[in-house]
């Protein structure tokens, strides 16, 4: 097995036709977009870990069964300032600059003792507020991006508009346009987490995050560790934050420069602390006073989260152990062989599970017995304390799953069923340190539904509903599937029998990326 990624990937500005195998439904019209790092190399040096390659974004533009596809560099300040030096300027998550060989002695001292400046290296998703297209990571600065172009148009600093030093590339969206957000702060009563609103409309052209606002400030835990997160989840009435035991070292982090660590040496895995889901009310700001705990884990991604009969379901792909953040340095990925099967083989896996939490908890409800009832879930919520519920998980699979290595980067029909009681979702199998099949959950039954192909690797599946959908899962999913020679293809299944319907393939090899989304046009 080589790994996927032993390339240099080169930018394609121009539309490249694609080679189209089978048939891509005429009704799909729109820009299937994707990121994800795509340059490791700058001059002789390299970055260190997969989640510092500059931005590679991709445009797979469908219309009338003809698909082409074009990708650019994100125009970021990091990719300016590393291209003109020629070497790598600006600290990313897992890569420490090396000081300039060009001051002296003195100068270069003093330069580690500069905060690292963040990174506008935008490499994990698009998003969009207020119908405007983003480029997000998990820093204070966002690119606005022309969905058409994939131009880079201007840089947004969430920290000009609230108090916060950065926002989660995965923010949730009503249908009204209102989008919801995190991001932290950190003052002098230590670190917060702050959730987001950012209002739906535009009221000039010109607009970004105007009139967004913090709507309810959480106090982290542990004053100088806060925890990292990467998403949280979203009911109806609620906006979910699980604090999990993946603990940041704000001083290690603040000192980097002068220990010469990386930001992601500032992170730490702490099985001894349990994990809190706070309630925050979307309408009030206010946090639940029960605390909701459960085992250590580590999420990533949050799958869905309803509420049914007084009890909040949260499903989520979470995993015993929080070591994952560190298996993804390229050193690791650069491997192949029995190399590669030695690292897949020390990373924990991801399943996906469902949480169950009793919202009407007070001085009435009893303790020491599992509150849930009147909900088909084997899932438990035990009250232990005055404000302190303990919750168990339901998995939300079959003994099948293991085969295929768990599941990660799930999505589902998101427009109709988000916040709403759902039956599918898709994700990512990972029997290897990349996704290598896609596979469809029915949660009636937890069947499951697996399309792969030896050697091919899949990235996040998206699911588009067909212009007349009645079914929930009437659609397609559309994956960026990576080969071993010098090619990719946009793959397209018929989302309901999981059946390939066809592939468009470009002739050029694209980096396996994070996240996508599906842009329709008119």
């Amino acid at each position: 097995k080589s790994g996927p990624f032993k390339h240099l990937f080169r930018s394609a500005p121009e539309p490249i036709s694609t080679n189209i195998t089978g048939t891509i439904p005429q009704w799909i019209n729109g820009n299937f977009l994707r990121n994800g790092p795509g340059k490791f190399e700058i001059g002789n040096q390299s970055f260190n870990h997969w989640f510092d390659g500059m931005a590679l974004l991709h445009q797979f533009k469908i219309s009338k069964g003809k698909v082409t596809y074009k990708s650019r560099f994100l125009s970021s300040s990091s990719y300016q300032s590393n291209k003109e030096h020629n070497r790598i300027a600006v600290s990313e998550f897992g890569t420490v600059t090396l000081p300039d060989p060009c001051k002296n002695f003195f100068q270069r001292f003093l330069s580690r003792f500069e905060l690292p400046k963040p990174t506008d290296n935008a490499n994990v998703s698009f998003v969009t507020y207020k119908g405007d297209y983003y480029v997000s990571t998990e820093t204070n600065v966002m690119h606005k991006i022309d969905p058409e172009t994939l131009e880079t148009k201007k840089q947004v600093d969430w920290s000009k508009f609230i108090a916060v030093n950065g926002a989660t590339a995965h923010p949730h969206t009503e249908p009204d346009g209102t989008t919801y957000n995190m991001g932290n702060s950190y003052g002098p009563k230590g670190a917060h987490y702050n959730i987001i609103r950012v209002p739906p409309t535009k009221k000039t052209e010109a607009e970004t995050l105007e009139g967004a606002t913090v709507f309810c400030s959480i106090p982290s835990t542990d004053k100088g560790k806060p925890s990292y997160y990467h998403s949280f989840a979203m009911s109806e009435n609620y906006v979910v934050f699980i604090e999990q035991p993946i603990k940041m070292d704000l001083l290690k982090i603040a000192t980097g420069k002068l220990t010469k660590k990386s930001i992601s040496q500032g992170f730490s895995w702490n099985p001894k602390v349990n994990t809190i889901f706070h309630l925050i009310h979307k309408q009030t700001g206010e946090v639940n006073a029960i605390k909701y705990v459960a085992k250590p884990l580590s999420t990533f991604h949050q799958i869905n989260a309803y509420e049914e009969n007084g009890f909040l379901v949260l499903d989520m792909c979470a995993s015993d152990d929080g070591q994952a953040i560190t298996n993804y340095n390229v050193q690791n990925l650069r491997k192949s062989g029995e190399a590669l099967d030695e690292v897949y083989n020390t990373l924990c896996r991801v399943f996906p599970r469902r949480f169950v939490l009793p919202l009407h908890v007070d001085k009435n409800t009893s303790y020491n017995q599992n509150l849930i009832h009147g909900l088909d879930s084997t899932a438990t919520a035990v009250r232990i304390g005055k404000n302190k519920v303990f919750c168990t998980h339901e998995d939300l699979h079959g003994e099948e799953l293991h085969q295929y290595g768990g599941l990660e980067f799930p999505q589902i029909n998101y427009g109709k069923y988000n916040t709403h009681r759902y039956r599918y979702f898709y994700g990512c199998g990972f029997r290897h340190l990349v996704g290598d099949a896609l596979i469809k959950m029915d949660l009636q039954g937890k069947h499951m539904k697996v399309w792969k192909q030896p050697g091919l690797y899949p990235s996040e599946p998206v699911f588009v509903p067909s212009p007349h959908a009645t079914e929930e899962d009437d659609g397609v999913v559309m994956s960026v599937v990576i080969t071993p020679d010098e090619s990719t293809f946009l793959l397209v299944l018929n989302a309901q029998t999981f059946e390939e319907l066809g592939r468009a393939e470009v002739p050029v090899n694209i980096p396996y990326g994070f996240h996508g989304t599906f842009h329709a046009t008119a």
